[in-house]
């Protein structure tokens, strides 16, 4: 196995419907709260996005079904009101989640 496909990737998935602020601020929270911490050295960091609320508790249920290890952040203050914001995924090898999540951009 070459030293590259030993390195973890990262996801964090969020909303492309969100404010710029809010998507950043949910974005850095999902990570935060999927990381284990004292992640190694080259570990890669990926930002998804999805269209919305919608298309993310879609991409939530299909990697749960998966048991891909992931952590969903909620905003429970208005104007959200328990709405789903974003996925941190714990940091995995990325071709252990690829076939779940090649149709999803990249953060633009």
């Amino acid at each position: 196995m070459s030293a590259q496909k030993d390195h973890l990737t990262h996801y964090v998935i969020v909303r492309k419907d969100l404010p710029r602020g809010i998507q950043s601020a949910m974005l850095v929270h999902a990570a935060g709260e999927s990381s284990p911490g004292n992640l190694a050295e080259g570990t890669y960091a990926v930002v998804l996005e999805v269209p919305d609320e919608s298309a993310l508790r879609a991409v939530k249920a299909r990697l749960s079904l998966a048991q891909v290890a992931l952590v969903p952040v909620y905003e429970p203050d208005a104007p959200f009101d328990g709405q789903l914001m974003a996925l941190g995924l714990v940091p995995v090898r990325k071709e252990d989640v690829r076939r779940h999540l090649s149709s999803i951009p990249l953060l633009k």
